[in-house]
């Protein structure tokens, strides 16, 4: 029997979770927005240090409505409408500065769901 050697992870501060299924944006945009993280992370200092911010993709969260959806962890907020213009609010208000941008919000994790 082999030995399973156990993984390692460089620590991070959040962990950005980005739908690139096929029914968030049939056009490839949330695939987009993914590919431009690298780049903006790095412009914002979230590549490295205390502010580090980890990336993943998921092939779908079944909250199909209002894609491209992202998820931010361990806050437990979930933003829709996620253009490149409020992606760029989401990373400097969010995740640099801590503060979550209210009108992309759609869930909070911990917060009664209200219906508008």
């Amino acid at each position: 029997m082999s030995d399973v050697v156990k993984p390692k992870i460089g620590s991070y501060h959040r962990h950005l979770l980005v739908c690139t299924g096929p029914r968030c944006t049939e056009d490839g945009a949330a695939q987009a927005l993914f590919d431009s993280l690298g780049d903006k992370f790095k412009a914002a200092g979230l590549n490295a240090g205390e502010l580090r911010v980890k990336r993943s993709r998921v092939s779908c969260f079944a909250a199909c409505k209002g894609g491209p959806i992202m998820c931010v962890q361990p806050d437990g907020t979930w933003y829709y409408n996620v253009t490149p213009e409020n992606l760029d609010r989401i990373i400097d208000e969010h995740l640099c500065n801590g503060r979550r941008v209210e009108d992309l919000v759609f869930h909070q994790h911990g917060e009664k769901c209200v219906d508008s």
